[in-house]
């Protein structure tokens, strides 16, 4: 099972100048309603791959560590669909609250989510 997903990742770096994977989200932005501070926020962000080669998803980059996502640790194949899931924790948190998440992977673009909160004061 290893040496698949080594040969994937060899080809679909051998193949990226020429194609490469895409991501297609239904929404990149999102916005929670008012919240009181304390809460754990979550929201799922669905995307396809409409690239031509597997989309391998290795990190992603916040601002602070109250914003966590989980995302898949398989390669997603060309038409496949995903999710990555965020959840914010708002505990020490008020006021207008809002984020931007950079997604690394081997996309042809940079992908950035983003979202935003009002947090009221517990």
């Amino acid at each position: 099972m290893r040496l698949f997903f080594a040969i994937i990742i060899a080809l679909s770096s051998a193949f990226t100048l020429k194609s490469g994977a895409e991501f297609s989200f239904s929404h990149k932005n999102h916005d929670f309603v008012d919240t009181k501070e304390g809460i754990v926020l979550s929201h799922d962000y669905h995307f396809v791959n409409t690239g031509s080669t597997p989309l391998i998803i290795s990190g992603y980059e916040v601002e602070c560590s109250c914003t966590k996502i989980t995302f898949p640790k398989q390669p997603v194949l060309p038409g496949e669909k995903g999710v990555i899931k965020l959840t914010f924790d708002t505990e020490g948190k008020y006021g207008f609250q809002s984020r931007q998440i950079q997604i690394i992977s081997n996309a042809k673009k940079r992908t950035k989510l983003s979202f935003r909160v009002y947090v009221v004061r517990a």
